[in-house]
């Protein structure tokens, strides 16, 4: 059964041809999705951290970014 996959192939390649790539493999776009995948999930859960502590349910922007700040 195949991972699910939150980022699109598309979204990859359009993120390395703004960042100057001329062509992209398939690989190169599945690697930097589960990467950038990865990253995200492990910043939302360190954001959710920061709201229960706060006393909130919802994470907000504010959470993210001192996540990410950090």
């Amino acid at each position: 059964m195949a991972k699910k996959r939150f980022l699109s192939h598309n979204a990859m390649d359009k993120i390395m041809r703004e960042a100057g790539g001329l062509r992209v493999s398939d690989d190169a776009k599945i690697a930097l999705a589960d990467i950038l995948e990865q990253k995200a999930l492990e910043i939302s859960a360190e954001a959710k951290k920061l709201a229960e502590h706060a006393g909130r349910k919802t994470i907000t922007e504010k959470d993210i970014r001192l996540v990410v700040k950090q």
